[in-house]
C-alpha cells in the first residue's frame, strides 16, 4: 500500500458517492465534500444501502460493512480537506467548474498531496494547469457504478510525475481494481469508443432506421451487449453523453464526432435519462417505456 491514508472526494453525486464507498471499504479514511448538505445526506444513505446490499449478497461481511461506514465523514467546505493525502474531484463534467474547484484547493493541502480528477473526457493537462502542482496531478476515471465496475482509467498529464503515477498505481491495486493507462486525448479510451457508438445509435433512431426498442434489442441480442445503447445512455445521463461528444468533436475536429441533433434536443428538454425520469425511456411506471 502507498503512503495514502486519507482520501478526499469532491462531489457527492452518483460517482463521488461510489468512489467514497470503494475507498472506505478498502480501509482508507474518507472525507466526502459537496456544496449541498442535502446531497451529502443522500450520498451517505445510498452508500449505506449499497454496503448493506453487498453484505446481503455475501460479497462482504457485516464487520466490513460497519467498518466502511465508520471510515466516511462529510466535509462542508474544501478547507476541511486539509488532512487528505489524495483528493479526487467528481463534480459536473464542466471544465470551468473543475478548474475552480482545483484553484480553491490552493494552500489547503500539504505539498506532497495528490490531486486527481474523475473526468471522463476533459484534458488532464488542462486541468492540472489550474493548480500550483501539475506534477502532483493525475486523472483517475472510475466506471459507473463504481462499487461494481472493475476498471479504472489512469491518465497522465504532460507534467504528471513518475512518483504521482506510481503512487496512483498502488492505490488502484489496493482497491482491487484493474488499471488501464490512457494517453491524455479527448475522452481517453473507454468513452472514445463507447460514446460514438451511443451517438450512432441515437442517429439511427433520429433517421428512423429503427425504434428505441428495436435498436436496444438489436445490440443486446445481436452483439451480446448486457444493455442496449439507448438504455445505457439513459443510465449514464444524456447531458453527460452530450458533454463527452462535444469534447470529442471540439478536441479532434472530426465530423464523425458531431453530436446527434436528437441528443441535443433531449438535453435541451431536460430529458436526461433515469435521473430525471425520462430520456429515451419513460421511467414513471414500474417498467421503462420507450418514448419514441
Amino acid at each position: 500500500m502507498s503512503n495514502i491514508k486519507t482520501v478526499g472526494v469532491i462531489g457527492a453525486g452518483q460517482m463521488g458517492g461510489g468512489i467514497a464507498h470503494v475507498f472506505a471499504l478498502a480501509g482508507y479514511d474518507v472525507l466526502l465534500n459537496d456544496i449541498s448538505a442535502e446531497q451529502l445526506g443522500k450520498a451517505l444513505a445510498t452508500i449505506e444501502k449499497n454496503l448493506a446490499r453487498q453484505t446481503a449478497k455475501g460479497a462482504i461481511d457485516a464487520a466490513a460493512e460497519k467498518a466502511a461506514l465508520g471510515k466516511i465523514k462529510t466535509a462542508n467546505d474544501v478547507a476541511a480537506l486539509s488532512p487528505c493525502d489524495l483528493v479526487i474531484e467528481a463534480a459536473s463534467e464542466d471544465q470551468a467548474i473543475k478548474k475552480a474547484i482545483f484553484k480553491s484547493l490552493s494552500g489547503v493541502l500539504s505539498n506532497d498531496a495528490i490531486l486527481a480528477s474523475n473526468t471522463s473526457s476533459i484534458s488532464i493537462t488542462g486541468l492540472a494547469a489550474a493548480t500550483e502542482r501539475p506534477e502532483n496531478f493525475i486523472g483517475i476515471h472510475f466506471m459507473n457504478p463504481v462499487p461494481l465496475m472493475k476498471l479504472v482509467e489512469v491518465i497522465r498529464g504532460i507534467a504528471t510525475s513518475k512518483e504521482t503515477f506510481e503512487t496512483t498505481k498502488s492505490v488502484i491495486a489496493s482497491l482491487d481494481k484493474t488499471m488501464a493507462v490512457s494517453e491524455d486525448f479527448p475522452a481517453f479510451i473507454v468513452n472514445r469508443v463507447l460514446m460514438p457508438m451511443i451517438n450512432e445509435a441515437i442517429y439511427t433512431l433520429y433517421e428512423g432506421v429503427g425504434t428505441v426498442e428495436g435498436i436496444d434489442t438489436g445490440l443486446k441480442l445481436g452483439a451480446n451487449h448486457p444493455m442496449g445503447p439507448l438504455e445505457l445512455a439513459d443510465f449514464i445521463g444524456l447531458d453527460i453523453c452530450l458533454a463527452i461528444m462535444q469534447v470529442l468533436y471540439e478536441g479532434l475536429a472530426d465530423s464523425k464526432y458531431r453530436p446527434c441533433p436528437l441528443l441535443v434536443k433531449y438535453v435541451e428538454a431536460g430529458w436526461l435519462g433515469r435521473k430525471t425520469g425520462r430520456g429515451f425511456y419513460d421511467y414513471s411506471g414500474d417498467t421503462p417505456v420507450p418514448t419514441r
